[in-house]
């Protein structure tokens, strides 16, 4: 992670475009601090992937949000639409007109957290196999230079987390995301963090799903009845919270409490500039 963060303090600076793939349910917490740190005037693209998965309402809020901030251009792509994705190398040259493609590259970097679908873009946008996928954090290791049509050059960068997760909301909806891996996590905490952001913000979700009469008071009688839904009751009649906490994270990943969206514009007003550990 170091040895990441240094290479790319390092080559920000010498790029003509900066391409961030954030995710669509909570793209405040998904960025990567350094991107606002090191890029000055360099134009960027946020590409808010796995907007598929994310509440449309809000993620027309967080495009509106972002396209406001001058030299920044924010899209809402999923991997289901490929041509979406590949509007992109359209778009990156429109970002930078001073740049004569016919004479010279436009050199760009893509980032993105683990887990956020950057390979699998990357290998949309390059039409080719050029780098691994898969569902765990942490797949790309090195950096690799891509060509791209439109004389793009495009340098790939390892996925990484800034070591001091702030504010603490932020942690958590990594946490929810799969972002963060599931053997350093405590399922238990992070599924009450959803279960109770989601008894304030969607509700008619867990009644759906769970087949609900009404939202309970507090997370933990929401637990005993998600357990007795599902059959996950310890003797004394107590949830396993274990496993209803398995069942509300990886139901949520996988889409089937809904398109929810763990944050909005208005809520990074509560939380300051940013995250620490940048310059760590």
């Amino acid at each position: 992670m170091h040895k990441a963060k240094k290479e790319i303090r390092e080559v920000i600076p010498k790029m003509d475009l900066i391409i961030e793939v954030l995710d669509a349910r909570l793209p405040f917490s998904s960025e990567n601090p350094m991107v606002a740190s090191l890029r000055g005037d360099t134009p960027c693209i946020k590409m808010l992937n796995k907007s598929d998965l994310a509440d449309p309402a809000v993620t027309q809020q967080w495009l509106d949000h972002i396209n406001h901030t001058s030299g920044m251009k924010a899209i809402a792509v999923n991997l289901k639409q490929p041509d979406k994705i590949r509007s992109v190398l359209a778009m990156a040259p429109a970002m930078v007109p001073e740049r004569n493609l016919e004479v010279s590259q436009l050199k760009a970097i893509i980032l993105g957290i683990p887990n956020v679908g950057k390979s699998t873009t990357i290998n949309i946008l390059a039409s080719r196999t050029v780098a691994k996928t898969g569902n765990e954090p942490a797949v790309t290791r090195q950096q690799q230079r891509i060509k791209l049509p439109n004389n793009i050059v495009l340098l790939d960068t390892p996925g990484f987390l800034w070591p001091k997760l702030e504010p603490r909301d932020c942690g958590y909806r990594l946490a929810i995301s799969g972002a963060i891996k599931s053997t350093v996590i405590e399922f238990e905490d992070v599924a009450m963090y959803l279960a109770e952001y989601m008894m304030q913000y969607y509700p008619d979700a867990l009644v759906q799903r769970y087949q609900l009469k009404d939202i309970p008071h507090t997370g933990i009688e929401l637990f005993d009845r998600i357990g007795q839904r599902r059959g996950c009751m310890r003797r004394g009649g107590i949830a396993d919270t274990h496993k209803v906490a398995e069942i509300l994270i990886n139901e949520f990943r996988d889409g089937q409490l809904g398109r929810i969206t763990l944050e909005t514009p208005d809520m990074i007003a509560d939380h300051g500039s940013r995250k620490s550990g940048e310059g760590s």
